[in-house]
């Protein structure tokens, strides 16, 4: 069973349990996915949980961005979603890790790291979600 690391904004907890749910059914073991962190809490929570999220991005076969739509933005990948697809891809890189990055869809042009997931794409870095 391949595991896999749901990265997506936090705020779409709806999104990403639909995902959870799809993927959990086509036989993916769910090692961790964005969760929200209260507000009151967040700063000494934070270290801890981001820590956690990236120790099982390393030990993940599968990054799945989801990238859904957000603020009125076709394939939003906010500044975290970025990091963390960019540690995987640097596991890659560096430590010969084989963590496939599949990116839901196409960001908008307007998306600040669009440039970098072209040139990811054409280098075969990571790929697009095959609906």
């Amino acid at each position: 069973m391949k595991k896999i690391v749901i990265v997506g904004s936090a705020s779409l907890q709806d999104k990403i349990q639909l995902w959870k749910k799809f993927l959990e059914d086509d036989g993916f073991e769910i090692l961790d996915y964005s969760h929200p962190i209260a507000e009151d809490v967040f700063i000494e929570e934070y270290p801890t949980v981001h820590k956690s999220f990236l120790n099982n991005i390393e030990n993940a076969d599968v990054v799945f961005v989801m990238n859904e739509d957000k603020k009125g933005v076709v394939g939003y990948v906010g500044a975290e979603s970025y990091a963390e697809m960019a540690f995987a891809v640097a596991q890659n890189l560096l430590h010969k890790k084989n963590i496939e990055v599949i990116l839901l869809q196409m960001p908008d042009k307007s998306v600040q790291s669009y440039d970098e997931v072209v040139l990811w794409l054409k280098l075969g870095w990571i790929k697009l979600f095959n609906k």
